[in-house]
């Protein structure tokens, strides 16, 4: 039986068939997995909200209220980070929640994220974080290791946050770690960026890109709380990109010339066997397949893990799942010595901030995404 979330956003008219009981735990879910406001808009969308109950409208009005707010926010914090880095003529690429919103795709509707990701030439990264820091931006992260641990290892800078808003920034220079065991292109991803429009320099992944990061992003996180989220953004962009031919023809060549054609299997498993979606059965057919028992385990975790992070949701393995998936994203992000000695460190020695009291706003960044 597939999971109430899943059937609200896949079947939105189904909903109204719904019990009380029911409503009240696909509420729960929705907000457990960050979808509450995506499955609002999705009523919404077919003129379904108001024939919700009165209770459950409630949250989900609410929901959609504070997507659409951050949606304004994000909108301007992109035109603040925009005035910072054109003083220095940097280039960037919008990521993620911020391309969405910005290039107003579908899986902008109801979104909920709390930080911006962009993509600067790897040159440029220093030059990015002076002037991100001369327009209010700071960093919060002053312990030595962990500078060192982003700087030389990771593909993004320790985040910033802006010092009066609180919103904060990633600023990445690849698309992976520099020590991930897939060697991305990120240079490719510069050759045919998507410009947006009264954003001089302020760039979006072209389409087929912009699938492969998400694709990329998704298959390599190790805590999935927002990994349903994720999931259906990806169907989002494939229902909406692939409206045009072209798209399918260009998808699995493009993903074997930037390294990320297993990421894109992956998310293309994945998004049919839980989502539905429409895929061309020549596209599946020419995308690079792991061995039969590596498939069989994927499955195993991946059904578990991508799934809200609600009781009514686990089932037998799920725990083992979320945990060998977590596993395999710092093994997939470092060589194993490196790994130990983090993964070590990081267990005896918990990270510092800027504060002693932590971060509220960077912690939601890390639960919204």
């Amino acid at each position: 039986m597939a999971t109430l979330i899943i059937e609200g956003l896949s079947h939105p008219k189904l909903c109204l068939t719904l019990t009380s009981a029911q409503w009240d735990l696909l509420v729960r879910q929705g907000r457990r997995a960050n979808l509450l406001g995506k499955l609002a808009a999705e009523l919404a969308a077919h003129d379904l909200l108001g024939e919700v109950p009165n209770a459950a409208r409630a949250h989900l009005s609410s929901a959609l209220a504070v997507a659409n707010q951050q949606a304004r926010a994000i909108r301007w914090e992109v035109r603040c980070i925009h005035e910072a880095l054109a003083a220095e003529n940097i280039p960037a690429i919008l990521l993620k929640g911020a391309a969405y919103v910005m290039a107003d795709l579908a899986p902008a509707q109801g979104r909920v994220f709390s930080d911006v990701d962009i993509l600067v030439p790897r040159e440029a990264i220093e030059c990015a974080e002076a002037a991100l820091i001369r327009h209010g931006w700071r960093g919060d992260h002053h312990d030595a290791y962990y500078q060192r641990y982003y700087r030389r290892w990771m593909h993004e800078i320790p985040p910033l946050m802006h010092q009066k808003r609180g919103t904060v920034i990633d600023v990445h220079h690849a698309i992976l770690p520099l020590t991930a065991r897939i060697k991305v292109d990120t240079p490719a991803l510069w050759r045919a960026p998507t410009p947006l429009p009264g954003l001089e320099n302020f760039f979006i992944l072209q389409p087929i890109d912009m699938v492969l990061h998400s694709a990329a992003h998704l298959f390599h996180e190790g805590e999935l709380h927002n990994g349903l989220r994720d999931l259906f953004d990806l169907d989002a962009l494939l229902r909406h990109f692939g409206k045009d031919p072209a798209f399918w023809e260009r998808l699995v060549p493009r993903a074997r010339q930037v390294g990320l054609e297993r990421p894109l299997y992956y998310a293309l498993r994945y998004t049919r066997l839980l989502l539905g979606t429409p895929v061309p059965e020549q596209v599946v057919a020419s995308v690079a397949t792991p061995s039969p028992p590596i498939r069989e385990l994927m499955d195993f975790c991946y059904l578990r893990a991508l799934q809200p992070d609600h009781a009514s949701c686990v089932r037998a393995g799920t725990s083992t799942a979320r945990f060998a998936l977590y596993v395999r994203s710092h093994w997939l992000r470092m060589p194993f010595l490196l790994l130990a000695y983090h993964l070590a460190r990081k267990a005896l020695l918990p990270e510092r901030h800027g504060d002693a009291e932590g971060n509220p706003a960077r912690d939601a960044a890390g639960r919204a995404g």
